[in-house]
Formats: structure tokens, sequence, C-alpha cells
């Protein structure tokens, strides 16, 4: 049971943990849920002999432990958690309930009872799903429970005794750690391991696939339900920032646009998707960018980059390098944020090339009037950086960044121009394939493929719930400057070639060319820089181009000629938003 892409499902959202065990927060972790640790206050009290089984006394110990949580942080907050995590482990032997030991007396008469017997350890958990509704706090209950059976071999009195010195019982159920010391005494295990120790991982993960990877929509049998909606109405959970909170375990939308009516075709095959997405986040998209700014700026000031540039007048990108003891390319790139910001101006007496990266630089930047004061200095990536791909961790958490920002842009890209008379399409570098997803939706006889690098593909599933695949959607493993191209009337290319040099992309553009037949389409969507926007509209690309090891941004008169010098003609541009710009060229009959 591969955990990791249903473990996934919960990595956007604030899960908390209602217990102190150290157990379960191994357990957890290890799996590799993020969340935090707010032990439960609730007080064990309740009668045990008013439940029809232990495992209903477990369980309702679990549901209480998290929604005393769960309401104590929403009245601190005035927001709870997305999801907080109750469990409660007994021990039970002839129908008697064991828990933690009062003291050592109580420790031995536990582990009296269950010398050389067999008894059963009862896990009761509940996953609590909330959301915040005018005020109030509203909750969602799952709940279920895991038995394991365990055996205790014949023990003597005086190694008993000796494990009940060693301190181990004292807070454990049943007076004893099978993870530790307690492993001693147990003969045999029939059930989970892990259930023994404190938490059901597999039944737990099980769970998680019931409520976030409900079956396809033809498998669906429709139960009306007093609560809880049908599992495939559920929409995609997303990591892009929602104008609202839903309650239940999927609540975000896929996409986000302008309000704006879409330019394509749309037939009826929407595969369940979102009608009405949630209103195009631009004021936050902006907030986002005033950070990254007031992050280049401190590094600026705590560089003297002003300083140099009001002491010697006007200099060449490469003279500030030199001066400032940093790469000419990052140094680069650092003044074009500067400029951006209406800090520094620059004159257009001659471009430079930085060797690493192939990225042109501005020469002939000089102060702006305006004095700038000098500011606490924090970190920031100026120049090269290792790849992204080093670990999983950074993988995912990439990932989860293109998925949300192509969401928001999906619609409007995928309707910047009528793209009906294609019917195959191949999204290179397509990640999670939020982009490809649209395309699909927009044009009911198109068939698109997503080919990106095996570690991305991977982790798709986490992304998109099985149940919601669309049967015209399908991933491929590749590398598209090593592996053949996928066949396809259309490829797409969006936000690709900004990341690399001037020959690795006329690289994979000539292998585009050589796949795309005659007629085909090449999309590329890109930030261009163009004479059309100001100075300041420049500033999220330049701070794109600022965290990046390699790349640079482009004209749409650049590519324009990228897409002429390989065979694509009849070049077509249009606005995505206010952020993005659309290209669109035609495959001629023959390379120029």
């Amino acid at each position: 049971m591969v955990l990791s892409p249903v473990i996934g499902k919960l990595l956007h959202k604030r899960v908390v943990l209602a217990s102190a065990s150290p157990r379960r927060r191994e357990i957890l972790s290890q799996a590799g849920l993020r969340f935090e640790v707010v032990p439960s206050r609730f007080k064990e009290k309740l009668d045990k002999a008013a439940f029809p089984t232990p495992y209903a006394y477990a369980i309702e110990t679990a549901k209480q432990k998290a929604l005393e949580v769960a309401s104590r942080m929403h009245q601190k907050d005035l927001r709870a958690p997305d999801v907080v995590i109750g469990a409660d482990t007994i021990v039970t032997i002839g129908g008697l309930i064991l828990e933690k030991p009062a003291d050592k007396q109580d420790a031995y008469r536990m582990l009296s009872r269950l010398n050389g017997k067999e008894h059963s350890v009862f896990t009761g958990v509940a996953i609590i799903h909330c959301c915040s509704e005018d005020g109030q706090l509203d909750t969602d209950v799952c709940e279920f429970h895991e038995e394991t059976t365990v055996k205790f071999s014949e023990l003597s009195e005086d190694l008993l005794w000796e494990y009940i010195d060693s301190g181990e019982p004292m807070d454990k159920a049943g007076g004893y750690g099978i993870q530790a010391l307690g492993g001693m005494l147990v003969e045999c295990v029939h059930g989970d391991f892990l259930n023994v120790v404190g938490f059901p991982l597999n039944h737990f993960c099980k769970k998680l696939v019931e409520l976030y990877c409900p079956p396809r929509r033809e498998d669906v049998q429709r139960v009306k339900h007093e609560s809880i909606p049908p599992v495939d109405t559920f929409e995609i959970a997303s990591d892009a920032a929602q104008g609202d909170e839903g309650c239940g375990p999927s609540r975000a939308g896929v996409d986000g646009h302008t309000g704006q009516a879409p330019a394509g075709p749309q037939g009826p095959d929407t595969n369940g998707l979102v009608e009405n997405p949630p209103p195009f986040p631009s004021d936050l998209l902006d907030l986002i960018d005033g950070f990254k700014a007031s992050k280049a700026l401190f590094t600026a000031c705590k560089l003297k980059v002003f300083d140099v540039l009001k002491e010697e007048g006007p200099l060449k990108a490469v003279d500030v390098a030199r001066k400032i003891n940093a790469s000419v390319c990052g140094t680069g790139r650092l003044l074009d944020v500067c400029v951006a910001l209406g800090l520094l101006e620059k004159t257009d007496t001659g471009k430079g090339t930085c060797e690493p990266c192939g990225a042109p630089y501005p020469q002939n930047p000089r102060v702006a009037p305006q004095p700038v004061r000098r500011l606490p200095w924090a970190p920031v990536c100026v120049s090269s950086n290792p790849v992204l791909f080093q670990s999983r961790d950074r993988r995912l958490r990439f990932m989860r960044a293109m998925h949300g920002l192509a969401q928001l842009t999906a619609r409007q890209v995928a309707t910047a121009f009528d793209l009906s008379r294609f019917t195959s399409a191949c999204d290179l570098g397509g990640c999670t394939g939020a982009l490809a997803r649209e395309l699909a939706r927009e044009y009911p006889r198109l068939k698109v493929t997503v080919f990106d690098l095996p570690e991305v593909i991977e982790h798709v599933s986490s992304f998109h719930p099985e149940g919601r695949q669309p049967e015209r959607l399908r991933f491929v493993p590749g590398d598209f400057f090593k592996d053949d191209l996928p066949d396809a009337q259309l490829y797409v290319l969006s936000r690709i070639l900004h990341d690399w040099a001037d020959d690795r992309v006329h690289e994979l553009l000539s292998r585009v060319s050589r796949s795309c037949k005659p007629g085909g389409g090449l999309l590329v969507v890109e930030t261009a820089l163009d004479e059309r926007r100001a100075a300041r509209a420049s500033l999220p690309a330049a701070l794109n181009a600022l965290v990046r090891a390699q790349g640079r941004e482009r004209s749409l008169a650049e590519y324009r000629s990228l897409l002429g010098q390989h065979g694509f003609w009849d070049v077509q541009v249009a606005q995505a938003g206010d952020r993005l710009d659309v290209v669109l060229g035609t495959r001629a009959s023959s390379a120029p």
C-alpha cells in the first residue's frame, strides 16, 4: 500500500494531533504527516458500563478528546484547524477495560491478569474536519477502531516486578509498552502491531482513502446522508489561495479566473469539476510579490548597492558586481528588481551576457533621485541555486506551488485561443496536470498527455483523487531533453522556457518542431517582457528571475522570433489575465 499519496491529502491542511503520546507522534511523523500537537484536556471519566462494547468506549473517548481541542482552538483563535485527530487505546481482557495504571500496585494487578493469557488491544480514532461558519464551529466526525490480539508468556513474579520498577508501565494502557521493554513479555501478536503501540496507521490511511479518494463516478451509488454529501460531490483540494472556507475533507476549487467569459468552447464533459471557480486573487499575489520585493530591497541595502552607485555614479552591472563581491548574473537580476521597483533607472547603452546562464543583464543602471534608507537585511538567493529536486520534500513543495498557480490561471490559458481544431495535445513539463485537465474540460474532443519527469509523475495522484481522473487525460514519464516526445497535434510549454538559457531553449524547440506535424501547433505560456507594460508591471518577472539558477524572461518579440526560427508561423499573441501571455504558433510544412 503506497501511503505517501494518501498522507499527501493532508499536507496542505492545518492538522492537529489531540494527544501528548510520543508514540502516536512518532508513528504519524514517520508516515510523513505534518501536524501540530495540542494535548487534549478532556477528562477521561466516561462511564464504561454505559457502552455496549469496549471499542465503543475507546471511540467516544477519542472523539471527545478531538472535539475539546477543536473547540478550544476555535475559541482562542476564532478559527479552528482543518483537521483534528483524536485517539484512545485500551487493553481488554474478559470484558474488563484496562487503561493506564494509577500506581505500581495497580500495574501489578493489570500485568498479573494478562500473564500467560491472550487479550485485545483496541484503539478508537476520531478524525474531525472543522470549519467556521459565521463565527460558529462546525464539525464533521469520522470515527473507527482497530483490534489487535496479544498473548503474554508465563512470567515470574520477579520478572513482573522488575519490569514495573523500570517505570515503563506507568503511562501505558494495560501497563506495558510493546515497542520497548514490554516487548519481552509478549509471546505473539495477531493484527496491527502499531495499533498496540498506540495508533493504527494502516487503518488510518485506508480511512483517508475513503475520505479523499472517492470511487469513480460510475461506481458511486447515490445514498442520502444526513450530514455528509455523497463522495462524488467533493471538490479537489487545492494549495492555491482560497476565497472562502468550506467544510469537510475536500473543499477547494480547481482553478480561478477574473470573471470574464471563457473564449473557448465548453462541452458537456466537465468531469464533475467546479463550474464557478473563485475570483482570481490578484491582491493576494500582489502581497506575495511585495514580500519578495522587500527581501530584494533588504539585500540590496545589505550589499550597499545604493551606496556604491551614489558614490561612483552610473556603473555597468559587471562593475557593481565586482564592488559588492557578488556574481554578475545575480547582481544584474537584483538591479532589474530595483529598476522595476522604481529605485534605480537604467540606460540602454549596451547589453551583456552572464556566462553561467546566458542571460542578459543591464549594464548602465543609475540611482533614482529618491534617497534610499538602509533597512534591516533578510537573506535572499541572488544568483545560482541548487536544483529544487534534490529532496522529496523540496520536490513536493515545488509541485504544490506550481499546482496552485496553474489552477489559478488554467481557465484563462485554456480559453485564450480557440483550440477546438486540435484533437490531441501534449503538455511538456505539465507537472500535476492542472492545465491539462482544464484543456480536457474545455474541449471535449481533445485528448491530453502530460509529459514530465518520473519523479514528478509518481506524486501526481496526491493532487488528483483517482475518482476524478478524466478519461482523456494521461500521464507519461520522461525527459523532454532526452526522450522521444509523445505524438500530439498541439504541444504546450507553460512556464517552461523562462527556466532555460538560450541554447537549451533552442534545443527544446528543435525537438518540438521535429515532433510536430505540419498544421500542428505550439502553445507557449510565459510572463513576457514587453513595451506594453510599465516598469512596475515587470516586477513579478524580475522577482522570479532573482531566485532562478538559470534562464531568463524574454519579450514577446523574442518569443515570436524563437517560434519562427523553429518552423512555427502565423504566430498569435493573447493575454491570460494581467500576468501571463499566451503565444500560439502553427507548424509550417517545413522549417526555414
